[in-house]
């Protein structure tokens, strides 16, 4: 299959440069007990754009972003960020994963903060294992926890917060390295529609300030509003990509309109 446009503003457009592309993923292919779960996937991500990733629960959407950041290890293609190849042919080329996961802000369905520190705490962590001094890391933690609406929630321990709360303070922690791209896997799957639009309204204000995005989501919606591209991924392969548009409300392939078609009856 041919690689897909990446777009801006919903209007295919050539793929970006190499200085464009924040990340550029080449015949990547992945499997787990000789069960093939990627299939020479080909992906682009321009600075400043958001890209979103659909698809079936199990078809591959998860390894793809593990991926990016190495938490998996690809077996074949080419994973390139901000200009470097991380990894290619089934090897690690990136000798330095540390300042790899700052450029790579990863945020996860199930939180993953730490449960003895409190919000706070868990956003100036990630920042003083980054080297970043004690005060410096404590200002921006608590800037970040404003940004995403929880400040006042500072001194609480995860076990006080409610899901969408949780999350919010993931996706300040994943903010606090200053990321270059941020990976959202399903950050909505667990919460429920209060908290969802809780942090959905997040990511909105991160995609208006122009913050490059690569997202798992079922969110179709969501997708659709804020996306400049839209990847359906089936089975381990790209199906269909290009704009919001063109995957979401006029899709060329059979499988793309089935899968829509379900989502549809659902919902």
């Amino acid at each position: 299959m041919t690689e897909p446009a990446t777009t801006t503003a919903g209007t295919r457009t050539t793929s970006p440069s190499p200085a464009d592309a924040v990340v550029r993923i080449r015949g990547l292919r992945k499997a787990f007990d000789g069960r093939t779960v990627l299939d020479d996937v080909n992906l682009e991500v321009a600075r400043g754009s958001i890209v979103s990733v659909i698809g079936q629960s199990g078809g591959g959407k998860t390894t793809l972003m593990r991926c990016v950041n190495l938490l998996e290890s690809p077996d074949a293609g080419t994973v390139e960020v901000a200009g470097e190849v991380v990894h290619q042919d089934g090897r690690r080329v990136c000798r330095d994963l540390p300042r790899l996961r700052r450029t790579v802000g990863m945020v996860f369905q199930r939180f993953n903060l730490f449960p003895h520190l409190t919000a706070v705490e868990n956003v100036v962590l990630a920042q003083r294992t980054a080297g970043v001094p004690e005060q410096e890391a404590l200002e921006r933690a608590v800037t970040l926890l404003r940004r995403v609406g929880v400040a006042h929630r500072a001194l609480a321990q995860p076990e006080q917060l409610s899901g969408g709360e949780q999350q919010r303070v993931a996706i300040a922690r994943a903010l606090a390295l200053r990321p270059e791209v941020l990976l959202f896997d399903e950050p909505t799957s667990s919460l429920d529609p209060e908290a969802t639009r809780e942090v959905l309204s997040v990511m909105r204000e991160l995609a208006a300030d122009g913050m490059t995005m690569l997202l798992v989501t079922h969110e179709l919606p969501f997708a659709r509003e804020v996306s400049d591209h839209v990847v359906f991924v089936d089975r381990g392969r790209i199906v269909e990509a290009g704009s919001p548009r063109d995957v979401l409300d006029n899709p060329a392939q059979a499988r793309t309109r089935e899968f829509l078609a379900a989502y549809g009856s659902a919902s």
